[in-house]
């Protein structure tokens, strides 16, 4: 039988005791107060933020487009392969700042640069701005590589957790068939990939683990704000083909967004499609966000994407 880790149990506990004391003072979300929420519980719980050789602060530009960027190289003196990097907070919240701790242990974990986005955040961007901002990214990855003289392996995997994952998941079905932009692999970390919310696990999931379902529903009616069709945007309904990158599939088992997961991983390995699914049956949704929480758990996912982008025969 599954069970929730003693140690987050007990964080949960005290979690969800002072949010019930909130809403009983009337207390009311804000999009402030949940940006400040991520950046304080992360700044908190991440502590550790390893020595990286080269950490640069520059922009991604296309036409009158800019995109701001963090880009992490751990041996500026060898070419490497590179990892987008878009993070999570309900397309909302996180910034690079928030997530730099993060993205070092990404980049020193798997010897990739990191190239983490500053992507814009809803409400006041809502879809498919960030989206756009990823695209522009992208699209000038490997000159604004050049331009900095870091030396590069051409070889692209996009990652992200939560909402991040959402959109690498979504980037990976925009360019599998695109002549020039070859997405190589991604790694797609508890992703949000139905934004009809239809899985059982929402339900299952929904109450007390941390990410809320009527939470998410608000995200994602700040996200979506002009009709949109929000199966057609959820990349567990894209279409997909044997040309959709190597997969990773990171899930907690107390997490929402499980079981849209587990069915994106079986769609992709039905076409061919080489996946990995690590699924840690003690966990909740941000869990790496939580590390001085669930230490051993967290050096086991940074471990288990390293070995998956390592023995890709990629370089």
């Amino acid at each position: 039988m599954v069970k929730l880790d003693n140690g987050l149990k007990m964080w949960l506990d005290a979690y969800n005791q002072g949010l019930a004391r909130l809403r009983q003072a009337g207390y009311v979300a804000t999009v402030e107060a949940i940006r400040d929420g991520l950046s304080s519980l992360t700044a908190t719980c991440v502590t550790d933020s390893p020595y990286i050789a080269r950490v640069l602060d520059t922009h991604a530009s296309q036409q009158s487009q800019t995109v701001p960027v963090r880009i992490y190289h751990p041996a500026p003196d060898r070419p490497l392969p590179v990892i987008v990097f878009l993070h999570g907070g309900g397309h909302m919240a996180g910034s690079v700042a928030v997530y730099d701790p993060i993205c070092r242990k990404l980049s020193k974990a798997t010897q990739h640069i990191v190239v983490s986005v500053d992507y814009r955040l809803a409400p006041e961007s809502p879809y498919p701005k960030g989206l756009s901002d990823a695209r522009v990214v992208i699209g000038q990855l490997w000159p604004l590589l050049e331009k900095h003289k870091l030396a590069y392996v051409p070889t692209l995997t996009l990652a992200g957790d939560s909402g991040g994952g959402a959109m690498a998941a979504t980037l990976s079905a925009d360019y599998q068939e695109h002549p020039d932009v070859r997405i190589n692999n991604q790694v797609l970390i508890y992703p949000s990939l139905d934004y009809t919310m239809s899985q059982p696990s929402v339900t299952e999931n929904g109450k007390g683990l941390f990410l809320q379902q009527d939470k998410m529903q608000w995200y994602f009616d700040q996200y979506f704000q002009h009709g949109e069709d929000r199966q057609a945007a959820s990349p567990l309904f894209m279409s997909k083909s044997a040309r959709m990158p190597r997969t990773l599939m990171i899930t907690a088992e107390f997490c929402p967004l499980r079981d849209e997961g587990v069915a994106y991983v079986q769609q992709l390995s039905a076409l061919g499609v080489h996946t990995e699914h690590f699924h840690l049956d003690d966990m909740i949704h941000a869990y790496l966000n939580l590390e001085s929480l669930v230490p051993v758990q967290c050096g086991a996912t940074y471990q288990k994407i390293a070995d998956f982008l390592n023995t890709s025969m990629n370089f």
